[in-house]
Formats: structure tokens, sequence, C-alpha cells
């Protein structure tokens, strides 16, 4: 019972409380400052969307310091526990109730954001009809039976099985795919502008003619890793030939890997991950303002026609900055645009089912303080007409 009452009295603690807040304000700052190296998506996973923030000293890897999930659960426990223990349910503390109730929300809110959210990318040029978004980060090997002229049978293996070299069999596929080498990021060159270049592991398609370089993982903005597999391609005969993929070559537009097999036509690409949905938009017109004499960005917007069977069909809707689109559970902001390209936008896609607590949690806090604020205005102005009518009867 000792140890259940000291272990009550710990998780209650406002000393807790301000050692987790200084604990996430030195996580903030170093984060900040590990941002030059990682990146946006890199500082995330390491610092806030982890338990632990690890240190690597040679081959091992220890954690040095609490993470995102830790401080986080561990300040919501105190939170709950305060709360709960030092709170009565009381129409004086009303106020107070709301405020920790928006302040507990709002914490449940950042995290199913960090576990459920998804973001995507949807280029469009004007008169172009996508129904599908694509990551900035993820990619994904697509095989593709194009025997049907009407439609395509597309089976996509993520990186991370890839990666693994884990060999994966659907019951889609008439083969077995063998992983046998994966580069995070990589450079492509033509094999005859290398004099001496050793084999290719590759002895079908475009990996024969090319040599993929592996390189280091860039963490900048504004670049991309561009990762290179090779796989083999087992039916229940024998091989049917090692193949290469490269990210880069599809986004040069170069067409997909053609071989036939089982009396079925097929394509091979590595590409970013895609996100279909079961309806299209159409990019009417894209506008670009700019301040005159500079190139900074005035306005950026993009008209848009939303196609869904049977559903909002025909449907227009304006996407401009601080004014998205939000339909059928995404959300389409007004990211950028092409720089090389007048008539290209690029919409951010985001799926985020929880996005509406972060308002909710602000909106319950706001109007506990006021509440709270107005009790003890009532409170104050009571005992003040008390007193006075107590002092006018003593007169």
């Amino acid at each position: 019972m000792a140890f259940l009452k000291g272990f009550r009295d710990f998780l209650v603690s406002l000393k807790l409380t301000v050692v987790l807040l200084v604990l996430s304000i030195i996580l903030v700052f170093a984060a900040t400052l590990d941002q030059v190296q990682l990146g946006v998506w890199g500082v995330q996973e390491k610092y806030f969307h982890s338990l632990f923030v690890f240190a690597r000293f040679g081959e091992m890897a220890i954690p040095v310091f609490p993470g995102g999930y830790l401080i986080g659960g561990v300040l919501l426990a105190n939170l709950l526990s305060a709360h709960l223990s030092r709170l009565r349910p009381t129409w004086r503390k009303a106020g107070i109730w709301l405020v920790h109730s928006g302040l507990i929300l709002l914490l449940v809110g950042e995290l199913l954001s960090g576990i459920v959210q998804q973001e995507f990318q949807m280029r469009l040029e004007e008169g172009e009809t996508k129904n599908f978004a694509e990551s900035d980060r993820l990619n994904e090997l697509a095989i593709i039976d194009t025997t049907d002229p009407k439609t395509d049978l597309v089976v996509a293996i993520p990186e991370k099985l890839l990666a693994e070299g884990r060999p994966v069999q659907s019951p889609v596929l008439p083969f077995r795919v063998i992983p046998k080498a994966y580069y995070p990021n990589s450079d492509l060159q033509r094999r005859a502008q290398v004099p001496g270049a050793p084999p290719s592991p590759a002895t079908q398609g475009y990996g024969t003619e090319l040599i993929a370089t592996p390189l280091a993982l860039t963490y900048k903005e504004n670049e991309r890793n561009l990762p290179t597999a090779f796989f083999e391609l087992i039916g229940p005969e024998g091989s049917l030939g090692t193949w290469m993929a490269a990210d880069l070559l599809t986004l040069q537009g170069m067409p997909p890997q053609r071989f036939e097999y089982g009396g079925r036509s097929w394509k091979l690409a590595l590409r970013p991950a895609r996100d279909y949905q079961p309806y299209s938009l159409t990019l009417l017109k894209f506008s670009h303002d700019i301040y005159p004499g500079t190139d900074i960005p005035k306005n950026f917007s993009s008209r848009v026609r939303i196609t869904a069977p049977g559903v909002d069909s025909g449907r227009e809707a304006l996407i401009y900055m601080n004014n998205p689109l939000r339909y059928q559970g995404l959300t389409f902001y007004q990211a950028s645009f092409d720089p090389n390209d007048d008539h290209a936008t690029v919409l951010q896609v985001v799926r985020n089912p929880s996005w509406l607590i972060p308002y909710i949690s602000c909106g319950t806090i706001a109007f506990g303080l006021v509440l709270q604020f107005l009790l003890h205005l009532a409170r104050f102005a009571t005992r003040r007409n008390a007193k006075a009518a107590q002092a006018t009867a003593a007169a």
C-alpha cells in the first residue's frame, strides 16, 4: 500500500509536470538543431514519434533521451491523475474541468494525428484528370497485368518488403518476387559510359544496360531519395530472370518494363506509393500571381472539378492558400507549383480522421477559461454586494 501511495503521489505531483515540460523544451530544441541533418520527416520519426531518442555508438543504438510519445504519455497520465484526485466535480470548478479536459483532448489528438495521418501530393496540369495522389517519401514496386484493354490489375509491393529482402507471393501473380538488393538512394549511369564496370545483377530489362550506384540518404527538403531495387521473378518452371527497377526512371518519364508470361502481358515499375480514390479531380485552371518585380508568390490557386460516379458529378471548387478542399475524408491544400510549368499545380493531400480534435480542444479550453472567469467574477460581485449590505445595515 505504501508503494501504491508513493506512486500515486509521484504521478499527481506538480514537480513531475514541471520536469516533463522542461524535457519537452529540451526535446524541441534538440530536434530543431538536428533538422538541418535529418529534415522534417526524419526529425519527427526520431524525436517525436518514438518512445526514446537513440544515439549510435558504433553498431549499437542506445536510448539517450525520452521521446515524444513517452513524454506525452506520462504528461497525459499526470494530467489525468491530478485532474481526478484534486478537482471535485462542482460548479465552482466547472471552468477548470473544461480547461483540463481540453488539454487532455489536445494530447490525445496529437497522438492520433501522429499515428493515423497520411500525406500525399497530387501534381496536375491544366486539363489533366487524376484519381490518385503520390507519396513524396514512400515508394512501391508495381507489377501490373495489362492483358485486359479496359482494366489494369495492379499488385503494389511496399519498399519495406524489398529492403528487408522478404519473398513476396501474391495469389494474383503466377510467379514469386524475390528481392536481391535494395538501394534507398542511388544514381544511374549507362554501362557504356563506365569502362570496366562489373557485371550487372540484372539479366532482363533496363538493368542490363545501366549501373546503379548507392548514395547516402538525403534529408534536404528540396531533394528526394531515388531508390533502386533488384529482384528475381520465379515461376513454377523456374526463374524468369533478375530485373532492375528504379524510381529515377519513373520520374524521368521512362515507360515501365514489359514482358509476357503465362499468356498475359505484364509491366514493372518502381514508383512513388499511390493512394487511389473512387473519384477524380480535373484541374480547370491554375493561377499563379507574384509581386511585381520579384519572384515572391503573391497568390496561387487551383480551380478543380470533382467527378464521382453518381455523386457530386461536375462539382467545382477553388483551392487556394488557407482555403483547402475537404472531400470524403481527404483535405486538398494548395501546397506549391511547378517552377518549370506555369500551368501545373501541386496539391498536398492529407488524410487525418482526427483533424477536428485540435479545434474542439482549443474551443473547450477557451470556453473553460471564460466560464471560470465569469464564475469568479460572479462570486466576487456577490461577496462585495453582501459586504455593502452589511455596512448599510450597521450604519
